[in-house]
């Protein structure tokens, strides 16, 4: 499979003088991929250190005993909810170790390095995810041969919705009740994108731009994902150009970090 991702600090951290507080970390393992994007909470001490913890801890569970390609739908679901389980408690517990060995004096404070996080393993023709926050993913499937669009993109891991509750953050104390997982089985998976929420203006489409009802809900941009994902097939995986396209202008308007991550199957 071809990886690629980029991170690019946000013109409203830059202005403010803060470092970029998104990270993102791939492992790739014969036929599987794990991803992981985060995103530090902004005005958090030590968040940016947060989303860094979140991303290796992520791919260092989601790596482990991952079921095969030809295993039942229920031997996915149950492992995916319960790696999930571990993502979140193993982070929190790495989070409290390094506060308690960095300030051995001052009370634990978790929430210094609050972050989301949206994490997905890829196996075709499985796809599994876990997600504590706003960040998003969006999967790709192959259309029949002469069939236009050739690629088509499905938001399977939608961001809240406007005037919702907060974000939880990983290090929340009721992260565990509120982590989404969840299996995708399709045969003709094509790719899996991730993305931190900074990304939602610059990737997702408003629903009066398919002429539908404001209440269907923001939907992924095929003129983004399936340009990004003809790129980075035509040039071996190249991050560059997704680099620019996060510094353009139009990515620019959120003034937040924005981080993509993704996994195509080399034949689209």
């Amino acid at each position: 499979m071809i990886v690629a991702g980029a991170s690019v600090q946000g013109t409203g951290h830059l202005a403010a003088g803060q470092g970029c507080q998104d990270a993102f970390k791939a492992v790739e393992s014969g036929d599987t991929v794990v991803l992981a994007v985060a995103d530090g909470a902004g005005g958090r001490e030590r968040s940016a250190l947060g989303a860094h913890l979140a991303v290796d801890t992520a791919c260092r569970v989601l790596a482990e005993d991952v079921p095969g390609p030809q295993d039942p739908p229920e031997a996915w679901t149950r492992w995916i909810a319960e790696a999930g389980a571990r993502v979140v408690a193993d982070h929190r517990r790495a989070v409290e170790g390094l506060l308690a060995a960095t300030a051995p004096d001052r009370p634990v404070d978790a929430g210094a390095l609050a972050a989301t996080l949206a994490a997905a393993v890829v196996r075709p023709p499985w796809a599994a995810f876990v997600s504590v926050g706003d960040c998003f993913g969006t999967v790709l499937t192959r259309e029949p041969a002469g069939t236009d669009p050739a690629e088509r993109c499905h938001l399977v891991l939608p961001p809240p919705a406007p005037g919702g509750p907060g974000p939880v953050f990983l290090s929340s104390p009721g992260a565990a009740l509120r982590t989404r997982t969840f299996v995708v089985w399709e045969p003709h998976l094509s790719g899996v994108v991730l993305a931190t929420d900074g990304c939602a203006a610059l990737t997702l489409d408003h629903p009066s731009v398919h002429r539908l009802p404001p209440h269907a809900g923001p939907l992924p941009s095929a003129r983004f994902f399936g340009g990004l994902a003809a790129t980075l097939r035509a040039n071996g995986g190249d991050g560059e150009p997704l680099r620019a396209l996060l510094s353009g202008p139009q990515a620019a308007r959120s003034g937040d970090d924005l981080t993509v991550l993704c996994a195509l199957t080399d034949g689209g």
